[in-house]
């Protein structure tokens, strides 16, 4: 009977199959990936930091890119400007306030694809406590590699431009000069090493000796 309800279900729901069939699971490196900001200081200048590590799980379908789906964490906890001064002010309550929220999340909701193959990967972005809609523009996935133990892999690019304000980031201060201390649009760069989740094997059926 069972069986036979497969069966149905297969000659109904065809696309069902085939998502389980392509569709590939992929962990993010966090030892081989990275997540970096750049930011206007004193209009003049571009300061560049680091985020923190960067964890997640990719489902991607190459043949359908539209199946995919990725769900990534950054620890805001590690945030790296390489002067510990402005790093323990981006953690403290005035930007990200690490110690109440020690994360970025990213949960994507649509994923297309132009004909030059890049991706427009369309999900909410969670910084404290504010979600809002972002477009991560993704170079890759890349071919498959083996590494030298055997795993594959690939590799992926990602850029956004985001606006501190919509995630509660308001802290400022306004120059004599004119113009404010931190400018509010902060670009976001992302590259990810994606690792090859293996699905253990089920141990062979022994019988019982009992």
């Amino acid at each position: 009977m069972m069986e036979r309800w497969l069966i149905i279900f297969a000659l109904v729901f065809p696309w069902a199959a085939n998502v389980h069939a392509e569709s590939t699971t992929w962990e993010i490196d966090p030892g081989h990936s990275s997540a970096l900001f750049s930011v206007r200081h004193l209009m003049v200048a571009n300061v560049r930091g680091e985020l923190g590590k960067v964890t997640g799980v990719l489902q991607f379908d190459d043949k359908n890119p539209a199946l995919s789906t990725v769900v990534a964490t950054i620890d805001t906890s590690m945030i790296n400007t390489r002067e510990p001064k402005r790093d323990a002010h981006l953690k403290s309550a005035e930007f990200f306030e690490v110690e109440k929220y020690p994360s970025i999340t990213f949960k994507s909701k649509q994923v297309t694809q132009d004909s030059s193959g890049k991706l427009k990967v369309t999900g909410d972005l969670t910084i404290k406590n504010a979600t809002r809609e972002i477009v991560l523009w993704v170079d890759g996935p890349t071919a498959e590699v083996k590494d030298l133990w055997g795993n594959l892999r690939r590799g992926a690019s990602a850029t956004a431009r985001l606006n501190r304000k919509d995630f509660g980031l308001l802290y400022n201060k306004t120059l004599e000069t004119g113009g404010v201390l931190v400018g509010d649009e902060v670009d976001v760069s992302i590259e990810v090493e994606l690792l090859r989740k293996l699905v253990p094997s089920k141990p062979a059926f022994s019988p019982s000796k009992e």
